[in-house]
């Protein structure tokens, strides 16, 4: 049976960034990538917003996310490989309260870090996205407890991807040219664990031994590697769990719901002026109830979505579906108070994905243990900051201490590790 150098289980985007550093550093390594359906970034990949924004409360993934982007403008604007890259920006609509938090937060990073970041004040911003900022006089808003919008902040360097598949199949792409391998429709049921030096006992590994991750156990039979690497995001809990490894890494529902702008004041709003040079509304975050608006001028529509927290559970669903009560009795009622253009305007289509929320902190978490390298925890930023998180990865494959982020920043490993992690939370997790 062959035993690979490094066996990846998981074609998301994390997955496919970490196969391609692996592979792109040790060109004579056997690397194979399994995952359970027939193509790449087809699970909570394809499911997600497509936004990537370079703007985190915590440095650690302002960091993370920074280089990822200059990588991937990288691709597109000196290779020549289309990615479908918007400029949007990210405008934060903020009440009072968190306009003062959030504002000390980024004036920190734009001393430490250069951040770039512009201020509205509330009637500007009234007047460019016709915004209801005052709702003192609405009794229902007051009931649900909105806040009156005081201002917001503007992040240029951010945006969407049109197409998430265009990164998918670049980093599937350059990882079949360096010969990697990929088997579709192999679903990894349970890591194989065995003693390093094996007596030939029934029963091994006892606890006396020194034991390993070998490989998976696949429902097409065992795939054997010098080191296995879990990236498979939701579904990783599952496989850890029954091994006794903890990876602060649990499965929670994300939703999201197709508007079509289908009154004047949408179509208006798409055509919002002043933000980017796109003369399109930005990709706008409301405020303490964090409902994003995701704008499509092209196709004449928006996506909507909100992640909630308390009492969503933790829970691993196979094929998630959208519930038709989360927008119309939650989204909607938030929605309309602060852009009445979307009254009265129904869904046309809806979808569903997992988070893979990393518990501990907001961050990425990436470590090895007895030969099994886990990949995970992106919380919702996994297309933003998937180039770093890929390198680090293959960093800690090769047993490096500092992983060299695109733009040769040095970035060391261990923090986002779980023994000597060193990180602060995140508090801008959408």
């Amino acid at each position: 049976m062959i035993e690979y150098d490094a066996l990846i289980v998981g074609a998301g985007i994390l997955g496919l960034s970490t196969a391609y550093h692996i592979k792109r550093t040790n060109p004579n390594a056997e690397v194979l990538i399994i995952d359970k359906l027939n193509s790449s970034g087809q699970g909570n990949t394809a499911k997600s917003a497509a936004a990537f924004r370079c703007i985190f409360s915590s440095s650690t993934n302002y960091t993370l996310a920074n280089s990822s982007v200059e990588f991937y403008r990288h691709i597109q604007e000196d290779i020549g490989i289309e990615l479908g890259l918007q400029w949007l920006g990210y405008l934060w609509l903020l009440d009072g309260a968190n306009y003062r938090e959030t504002v000390q937060v980024f004036k920190k990073l734009e001393k430490t870090l250069n951040l770039e970041y512009r201020e509205y004040g509330e009637k500007d911003l009234a007047d460019k996205l016709q915004l209801q900022t005052d709702l003192t006089k609405d009794e229902e808003a007051q009931i649900m407890g909105l806040k009156n919008i005081l201002g917001g902040i503007f992040i240029p360097k951010a945006g969407v991807m049109n197409d998430v598949d265009c990164l998918v199949k670049f980093y599937q792409n350059e990882f079949m040219k360096l010969n990697g391998k990929i088997e579709y429709g192999v679903k990894a049921e349970k890591l194989l664990v065995e003693p390093n030096k094996p007596l030939e006992m029934p029963g091994e590994p006892f606890f006396w031994q020194y034991a390993r991750v070998a490989g998976v156990k696949t429902d097409r039979g065992q795939v054997r590697a010098r080191k296995t690497i879990l990236v498979s995001g939701a579904w990783m809990p599952t496989l850890l769990d029954s091994v006794g490894i903890e990876s602060y890494i649990k499965p929670k529902k994300r939703q999201f719901f197709t508007l079509p702008a289908s009154n004047s004041g949408l179509k208006q709003l798409l055509k919002s002026k002043g933000f980017n040079s796109l003369g399109c509304m930005p990709f706008t975050i409301l405020p303490n109830i964090r409902i994003y608006i995701r704008p499509f001028p092209k196709e004449q529509s928006y996506w909507v979505g909100y992640a909630d927290e308390f009492p969503r559970a933790f829970n691993l669903e196979e094929n998630p579906q959208p519930e038709k009560n989360f927008y119309e009795f939650g989204i909607y009622q938030v929605l309309t108070k602060y852009f009445p253009q979307f009254r009265d305007v129904r869904t046309s289509s809806a979808s569903a994905g997992l988070y893979e929320v990393n518990t501990l902190d907001g961050h990425p978490v990436i470590f090895e243990e007895n030969d099994l390298i886990v990949v995970g925890g992106a919380s919702g930023s996994g297309i933003t900051k998937a180039d770093s998180i890929g390198r680090i990865s293959a960093a800690l494959y090769n047993q490096e201490e500092y992983a060299h982020l695109y733009g040769q920043t040095k970035f060391k490993v261990s923090d986002l590790g779980i023994r000597k992690r060193s990180t602060e939370r995140e508090k801008l997790i959408l």
